[in-house]
């Protein structure tokens, strides 16, 4: 029977290049990569510049440079804090030391005032029984009698004079003491009516500066890329709670300031009051001398009408001898009164230093605000110093691990030249192997034989091998 037999060949060219490609495949192959070129090849991490170590020690040495800045500030509230105490220790003081012995020595004069009407009543009453002696003396002793009842007079006069003098030297005495209270004659009733207004309208300034100032340090850190962060925190904690103090030293000096001036007004009521009665007292003392006088002319009179006028002039001179204990009782109570208004002259200088002092705390307590302002400042310019060296040493930094990554990428490409090669050579030739139909077919026609079908079972297995084959290339 006649048999067809078809063969599917490569070029041969294709099959020589085959050949080539799996003999380099091969040596390619034995061919590891050595330390060094894994090395060269493997990443690399840049190291830090010159200006990122420099920020790296700025930000350590500049951890805590504020202190000595917030050391002072202490310091000074601490300062101030002990000139308050001893304002407070002094104005304490001026009641222990002054008031009180300035109202002792008001009651005092009180009472020896009190007690010189007696010998006023007495000296009246001795006078009208010389009027009465002379005028049983006749017409002569009309003028003594007269006269001496004009003196009666007079005393009166003296006495009301010196019973007047009585409120005023109460209403002082009402002004000693620690003025505590509210009503007539308290501190808080010299205060000043507009004390609160000017209280509340210096707080809220304050407030209205504090606020401005917190609002400066959020607007340097959002400047400085630090906004919300830890040392933005602290900053804010540290300002508040300085702002606080500061605020409550301010309320307590202008609060202080309110009493000392309270204080001094009340100083000098009591003062004035003590004035006037010392001049009421010394008016009854003119009124009384007159009287002395014209109980001098009566008596005068009354040694002319013989013994009646003897006697009135013995009653007389009883009299005068009365008003002359009155007299020194009412020297006496003067004396004392001066004694108190030398008590109350040292309270007043006390006073005086006592605001002295406070005024010194709030100096003290300005200054210690200044302090924290150039901690404030101090870390402002070195944030700033840091960011900046900290950017561009990061810009440096940068450049050189690009450098670096070039370097590795070179290397690589070096090492990876040969296979990348022999993968596009077996790309072309997959695409030709795959893509390239047989180069020439031949059929035979022959009888039937046990040499021809063993023939074609063998080309049938050959085609067989040859397809595998070419599928594995």
């Amino acid at each position: 029977m006649a048999v067809t037999e078809q063969r599917n060949l490569f070029n041969p060219e294709i099959e020589s290049l085959a050949g080539q490609y799996a003999k380099a495949m091969g040596q390619q192959a034995t061919k590891p990569f050595t330390a060094a070129d894994i090395t060269a090849m493997a990443p690399q991490v840049a190291p830090q510049t010159a200006l990122q170590q420099q920020a790296t020690g700025l930000t350590t040495a500049g951890i805590g440079a504020y202190s000595p800045y917030v050391g002072r500030a202490a310091t000074g509230l601490a300062g101030a804090g002990t000139d308050l105490a001893g304002a407070q220790t002094g104005l304490g003081a001026i009641g222990t030391q002054y008031a009180d012995p300035a109202r002792a020595a008001a009651g005092q004069a009180q009472t020896t005032l009190a007690g010189v009407s007696p010998y006023i009543s007495a000296a009246g009453t001795g006078l009208a029984g010389a009027g009465t002696t002379l005028g049983a003396a006749g017409t002569q002793l009309t003028g003594a009698q007269t006269g001496l009842g004009t003196a009666g007079t007079d005393l009166t006069a003296a006495q009301t004079a010196m019973g007047g003098v009585s409120p005023y030297i109460t209403g002082a005495a009402g002004l000693t003491g620690t003025g505590a209270g509210t009503g007539a004659g308290s501190i808080a009733s010299y205060m000043s009516p507009y004390q609160q207004q000017v209280i509340d309208t210096t707080l809220a300034e304050f407030d209205k500066q504090a606020a401005m100032r917190q609002q400066g340090i959020s607007d340097a850190a959002v400047a400085l890329g630090g906004f919300g962060g830890g040392r933005e925190g602290v900053m804010q904690s540290e300002y508040q709670t300085q702002s606080d103090k500061d605020r409550a030293a301010l309320q307590a000096q202008l609060q202080q300031q309110g009493f000392s001036q309270a204080q001094a007004a009340r100083q000098a009521d009591m003062a004035s009051r003590l004035g006037i009665g010392q001049a009421q007292a010394g008016m009854a003392q003119g009124l009384a001398g007159m009287a002395g006088q014209r109980g001098a002319l009566a008596q005068g009179q009354a040694g002319m009408a013989g013994q009646r006028a003897g006697l009135a002039g013995q009653q007389a001179a009883f009299a005068q001898g009365q008003l002359g204990l009155g007299g020194a009782l009412q020297s006496l109570a003067q004396s004392q009164l001066g004694a108190g208004q030398a008590y109350l002259a040292p309270g007043q200088m006390m006073a005086g230093i006592a605001g002295q002092q406070a005024g010194m705390a709030g100096q003290r307590a300005a200054l210690a605000q200044q302090e924290l302002a150039g901690a404030g400042a101090l870390q402002g310019f070195q944030g700033a110093d840091i960011a900046r060296a900290g950017q561009v040493g990061a810009a440096d930094q940068a450049y050189a691990q690009a450098v670096k990554d070039a370097d590795r990428e070179k290397a690589r490409m070096g090492l990876y030249e040969p296979m990348e090669r022999l993968g596009w050579l077996g790309s072309g030739l997959t695409g030709l192997m795959g893509g390239m139909g047989p180069q020439y077919q031949f059929q035979t026609q022959a009888n039937p034989s046990p040499l021809a079908t063993a023939l074609g079972i063998g080309s049938t297995l050959g085609g067989i091998y040859g397809n595998v084959m070419g599928t594995g290339k």
